[in-house]
């Protein structure tokens, strides 16, 4: 299958009908920890700010308790809602997760959409292109060890990551303005869709570079693995109904279009592909298409606050019966 594409996936939403946030985190670091020795590819944590159901607002923490207890699997954050965050001090906690985790960290960068959220942040949701711009070029420039003036203020960083500091990459966007984005900064491009992954590439070929790392996107979004899925999809669809609730919501409030609409429905969520429970038999006979478009095996063992009994069975499934087939 070539490189590893193996994502494990954690957002730490805990809603009330779900199992409770102290339950949680403890548990994503000991699926984090199985996941690494199974030779999972990455985990995936993610950032979003003021979510009733304690969607995770810290990355660079839960990421360091990742590193901690990982050895092998990167450790991925994103998206990065940048236009919420000083650059600088985000390029200070890039360079020390960078170096400990020696060198395993990958940071997808985000321009945001929630206009709640920027509103709790006091910044203007009109700014974000602005900010986003000015942003990545800070943390492009300390973590290439420059001292610099910009913003009235000057920037040196240190230490500095093991790794080159364009192998950030650029993700969130479905429009073109973020593969244009990304091809002239000269990083990669974690894309909505995988419509922008041609036009990333012949942007970067006009600025004289070859394009940088892609994580593309598809169906599905998470996958849970089972011996009977007929028997634990009723357990865990409403789960991933509340994921894609909330989704809707946020998408909604900031104008975006969403797929995410009605997927409160059982019959429409099941047949959307968005979410789906297979046998691991299942997953290695898809698994070559999915790969193919770029985009990851993602599992999320506890989507929207999902017991992590249900979570582990299928992550030993995964560890069992899927992943020695998928490395040899």
């Amino acid at each position: 299958m070539g490189q590893n594409a193996t994502s494990l996936l954690f957002d730490m939403r805990a809603p009330d009908f779900g199992t409770p946030a102290r339950t949680l985190y403890p548990e994503a670091l000991a699926m984090a920890e199985y996941a690494d020795s199974i030779g999972i590819g990455s985990v995936h944590v993610m950032e979003h700010h003021a979510s009733e159901d304690g969607y995770l607002p810290a990355p660079f923490v839960l990421g360091g308790g990742v590193a901690a207890r990982t050895s092998r699997a990167r450790v991925t954050l994103g998206a990065v809602i940048l236009p919420l965050h000083d650059p600088v001090k985000i390029a200070e906690q890039i360079a020390v997760l960078d170096l400990m985790s020696g060198g395993r960290l990958e940071v997808i960068i985000g321009a945001g959409y929630v206009p709640s959220e920027f509103a709790r942040f006091k910044v203007s949701l009109r700014d974000r292109a602005r900010l986003l711009d000015q942003g990545i070029d800070i943390i492009l420039r300390s973590l290439k060890g420059e001292r610099f003036e910009a913003d009235d203020r000057e920037v040196f960083v240190r230490p500095l990551p093991i790794q080159r500091p364009e192998d950030i990459l650029l993700g969130g966007g479905g429009v073109d303005a973020s593969a244009k984005r990304a091809a002239r900064f000269g990083i990669g491009l974690a894309p909505l869709h995988n419509g922008l992954i041609p036009l990333y590439e012949e942007e970067c070929r006009k600025h004289g570079r070859e394009p940088g790392k892609i994580h593309g996107s598809g169906l599905p979004f998470n996958i849970h693995l089972a011996e009977n899925p007929d028997a634990v999809w009723p357990q865990v669809w409403p789960h991933f109904a509340h994921l894609a609730a909330s989704y809707a919501k946020w998408q909604s409030e900031g104008g975006s279009d969403t797929p995410f609409t009605g997927m409160d429905n059982e019959d429409r969520l099941r047949n959307s592909g968005m979410f789906v429970v297979w046998t691991p038999e299942e997953l290695l006979e898809k698994a070559p298409a999915i790969v193919a478009t770029k985009a990851h095996l993602n599992f999320m063992p506890l989507i929207g606050g999902l017991s992590p009994k249900l979570g582990w069975e299928g992550l030993k499934l995964l560890g069992e019966k899927v992943m020695p087939r998928l490395k040899s």
